[in-house]
Order: structure tokens, then C-alpha cells, then sequence
């Protein structure tokens, strides 16, 4: 039976169109979610929208609209641009379905069972674009005297009555879990942050607003609508099926990966843990925070005019070459920049001029001078076993070591070196010459870069799978013989070619960016 891994994104805030760093991250984690499908587990992927919450029901109003027509139109935006990205999510979530309502306040009973919950009064500051509280000692001083967040963005004083959850009570549970489960936020940096804050001192927590009802209910007091970070985070148990006991929740829950942005690791890594203990749910296995996305170096902001839209991104360059680009060029888990030289350069090199040239040169060979069919019958030579052993090492160790870790980038190096010992495998054997001094050896040689080539395009199937299948599909590789097993078990002993073209396009700077 197939191990089952249950991987999710944080559901993103629509109350503007998507950006860039929603590409990011969702691209990241449909790569790890076809990397877990391509090792034989049964994988579960979520994604989605976060529709609740203050800040939408600000910008329906500003725009003279309901919550929910926003939140219809915002959130078919978002789904537009992950299937044009070729996201492989299993379900996309939004938090005003009515399943996820019954889900928030089984979840808030739960903790209010745990006599977790309690009303109270609230004052203190407040940051609408956050969704977030903050302590006084957490503000700087912005240039005109006003109070900012640790995000820079501004703060209000807020009173009202709320209902509050006994954060407090669970410091020592969540200093145990660091300790004992290191792995369970990562990278690191971003657990001695979390550590940092939580050895600071917690104080209990306000879950419910009196000043809008755009959200979901506190059930018991119908005039308290819940915390948008409690209703949010409830999505990861919605999604497979709480708070029914259903096949999908037994199989999946808990989950094997939050992947988020960092300025969201303190709800994922402090509250969520701590509402599922109050709940008595198993928690997730893992957090992880990854960088921003900047332009040029500077992060994206509609005040600067420099967001991008990362549709136009993939219409301008493809899909492909923009999902390799964003894991291949920096380390994942740090902030990272990207610009349009960098994109160009990138792919001419790496995938038009190395991968993409590779495939195309060889397999068009073979369909021009060996009537599309390759089966060696001279032996295989020491420089044969060199290259192979090369590509099997790079394809069935180091890049899966490597995505294990989310270490994406190195993954791809060690990917891209394979890549290379093919090029020069191929110089240094000649099969052009070959052709007219030893046909059987020329054989030999096709093969072997055949073999090499289906390994390669395998191994990079998630990250871009279109151009992948392409290629595979000119080998004539099953559908079912498209994954690590396979190659770990299957070597073929002969090839038949079939139409192949170029899977990768050489692309020009656009005259604006040059």
C-alpha cells in the first residue's frame, strides 16, 4: 500500500489579485507534491483561499461590494493562475464553504472543552493587514510619529469584548515540542525565531471580533465572529474530511508539511500547535517558512508600483522554464531575486542549450539516420558504465536527498552536472562519426544517451512536466514507467523514436527589461 503524505500550502489572502509570491510558493510545493507522487506515495495537496477576516471586509466596502462577491471574484483568480501554472493540487480550498464552518466551531468547542476559551475585553494594537495582535514592545515608530508592526505595516488601538484562548498555558507544551521534534519548523533560522519568541513569555490570545461579522460564528455567541488566524489554519483539518472520522482524515491527518511564507510562522508554528493540543489532535509533522520572492532585490509592493504578475510571466517565457527558474536559482528557505536577464540566461543555458539541446540532437539522430530505432547488441564499455552511473547517481540519490530537504537548488545542480557529463559523453564518443566507422558501437552509444535522457527527463517531471513528457513521449516511455521505481528496476535494451522537437525554446530578453 502506498504511504500516504499529506502536504499543504498556506491558503492565500485574496484580497487582490495574485502575485508572484503566491506563484512561488505553490510552485514549490506542486514540485514536492509530484516528487512524493513520483516515489509511489499517495499524496494529498491542498491549496486555496483565505476569505475571511477584517481586511476583506474593509476592501468590499472601499470597492462597494459584499465580502462575498470579493471573495468569488478574488478567489477565481487565484484558481485561474494555478492551473495555468499546471498546480497538481487534489483539492482547492476556500473558507466560506459551509463544510469548513462546521469544521471552525467543532475545533472551537474542542478547545473550549479543554477549558481553553473564556470572554474577556480586549485592548491593545491591532494590525488590519496582518490579521494580527501585537505587544507594545513588538512596535517601531514609523517616520510620522505612528506605530508599526514588526511587518512595517500600521497598527490600531482596538477595544471590544472577545473571547480569548489560554495561549499562556501552553508555553512549556510548545518549548518541549522544539526540543524534542527539531525538524518541526524548519529551516532552522526560522526555529530559533519561533523558540526565541515563545521563550519570551505568551499571553492569551483574543479568537473573536465584535466590530464585523464577515467570518464564521462562535458558536454559543452568534455576535462574535471567530479570529481570522483560528478559522484559517482550521483548513488543514477541513480539508480531509474533520471533524467526521473519514477515511481521508485517518489516512492523512496529520499532515506531513505546512509550507508557508515566513512572515506566517508564528501562527503555524505557535498558535495551530497550540489550538490542536487544547483540541487533543495529533500535530503536523513539519513547518516550513520559505523566503520572499524580490524584485531586483527589492521585495514587491503595490505602494512601489513593482508587483508582477506571474501569469504574464508564464505566458512570456512558458510555464516550465518559469516553475525551473524560481527552485533552480536560489536557496529555498531564503530570500531569493528575480529578474527578467536572470530568467533568459537561465534557461538558455540550462535547459535550451544544455538539456533541451541534448534531447533534441540525440533523439533527432536517431529518427534521421537510424530509421527512429536504437538496439545496441555491441558491449558496453567502461566509458558507457561511467556516464551511467553518473546519471543513476544524480537521478536516484542526490536530486530525491536533496527535494527530501526542500533543498531544491542543489537538487537541481547535481541534476544539471548529470546534464553535463551527458554533453561531453556525447562529444567525446562522436556518434555522428561513428555512423560510418563502427554502427554497432554507434548503437551502443545511442543507447546509453537514450537511457540517460529518459533518466533525466523522469527526474525533472516535477518541476517541468510538460517539456518532461514531451520528451518521454519521443522515447515512447510508458505512462506507467514514468517514475523512480521504474528507473531503478527498467533498462531498456532498445529505443524507438517518435517525432521528437524541441522541448525547450531558446528565449530573448523582451526589449523593455533589456
Amino acid at each position: 500500500m502506498a504511504e500516504p503524505y499529506y502536504l499543504t500550502t498556506a491558503i492565500h489572502y485574496p484580497n487582490g489579485k495574485p502575485h508572484i509570491g503566491h506563484a512561488y510558493e505553490t510552485i514549490a510545493a506542486d514540485v514536492l507534491a509530484r516528487f512524493q507522487r513520483l516515489r509511489g506515495r499517495e499524496v494529498r495537496f491542498q491549496t486555496g483561499t483565505d476569505e475571511h477576516g477584517l481586511k476583506m471586509a474593509q476592501k468590499a466596502r472601499d470597492l462597494g461590494v459584499t465580502p462575498r462577491a470579493l471573495a468569488d471574484e478574488m478567489s477565481g483568480h487565484f484558481r485561474a493562475l494555478f492551473d495555468k501554472l499546471d498546480i497538481s493540487y487534489d483539492r482547492f480550498f476556500r473558507t466560506t464553504e459551509d463544510e469548513h464552518h462546521r469544521a471552525s466551531q467543532a475545533l472551537w468547542r474542542a478547545m473550549e472543552a479543554s477549558g481553553d476559551l473564556y470572554l474577556d475585553r480586549y485592548e491593545g494594537w491591532y494590525s488590519v493587514r496582518d490579521e494580527a495582535y501585537y505587544d507594545d514592545s513588538e512596535l517601531s515608530e514609523g517616520e510620522g510619529g505612528e506605530k508599526l508592526s514588526p511587518q512595517g505595516t500600521p497598527v490600531e488601538w482596538t477595544v471590544e469584548e472577545s473571547w480569548f484562548f489560554r495561549l499562556s498555558k501552553y508555553q512549556e507544551p510548545l518549548l518541549q515540542l522544539y526540543a524534542e521534534q527539531p525538524e518541526f519548523v524548519r529551516p532552522q533560522t526560522r526555529l530559533n525565531e519561533v523558540r526565541s519568541f515563545v521563550e519570551g513569555g505568551l499571553r492569551d490570545l483574543s479568537v473573536s471580533r465584535t466590530s464585523f461579522d464577515w467570518g464564521v460564528r462562535v458558536p454559543g455567541a452568534e455576535d462574535h465572529v471567530m479570529y481570522v488566524w483560528v478559522d484559517a489554519l482550521t483548513n488543514y483539518l477541513t480539508g480531509v474530511g474533520y471533524p467526521d472520522d473519514t477515511p481521508e482524515f485517518r489516512k492523512f491527518w496529520p499532515a506531513d508539511l505546512h509550507l508557508i511564507g515566513k512572515d506566517i510562522v508564528r501562527f503555524h508554528a505557535v498558535y495551530w500547535p497550540a489550538f490542536l493540543m487544547s483540541a487533543g489532535l495529533p500535530l503536523p509533522r513539519a513547518v516550513f517558512g520559505h523566503g520572499f520572492l524580490l524584485n531586483r532585490g527589492v521585495k514587491e509592493s503595490k505602494t512601489l508600483g513593482n508587483t508582477t504578475d506571474p501569469g504574464e510571466l508564464a505566458d512570456r517565457y512558458g510555464v516550465d522554464t518559469l516553475r525551473y527558474f524560481l527552485l533552480r536559482e536560489f536557496s529555498f528557505g531564503q530570500d531569493g531575486s528575480w529578474s527578467h536577464e536572470a530568467i533568459v540566461n537561465r534557461a538558455n543555458a540550462e535547459l535550451a542549450n544544455s538539456f533541451g539541446n541534448l534531447a533534441q540532437r540525440v533523439l533527432s539522430f536517431i529518427a534521421k539516420n537510424c530509421e527512429g530505432v536504437v538496439e545496441p547488441s555491441a558491449p558496453v564499455t567502461p566509458a558507457d558504465e561511467d556516464l551511467r552511473a553518473k546519471v543513476r547517481a544524480a537521478c536516484l540519490e542526490q536530486l530525491p536527498e536533496a527535494f527530501e530537504k526542500l533543498a531544491f537548488a542543489s537538487g537541481l545542480e547535481a541534476w544539471m552536472q548529470a546534464v553535463f557529463a551527458c554533453n561531453a559523453y556525447v562529444d567525446e564518443q562522436a556518434p555522428w562519426a561513428l555512423r560510418k566507422t563502427d554502427p554497432e558501437r554507434m548503437a551502443r552509444v545511442l543507447a546509453t544517451l537514450c537511457e540517460a535522457i529518459r533518466n533525466l527527463a523522469v527526474t525533472i517531471s516535477p518541476v517541468t512536466p510538460t517539456a518532461a513528457a514531451k520528451i518521454l513521449d519521443a522515447l515512447s516511455i510508458p505512462p506507467n514507467l514514468r517514475d523512480f521505481a521504474a528507473l531503478a528496476t527498467s533498462e531498456p535494451q532498445s529505443f524507438r523514436i517518435d517525432s521528437p522537437s524541441p522541448a525547450f525554446p531558446r528565449l530573448e530578453l523582451p526589449v523593455e527589461a533589456a
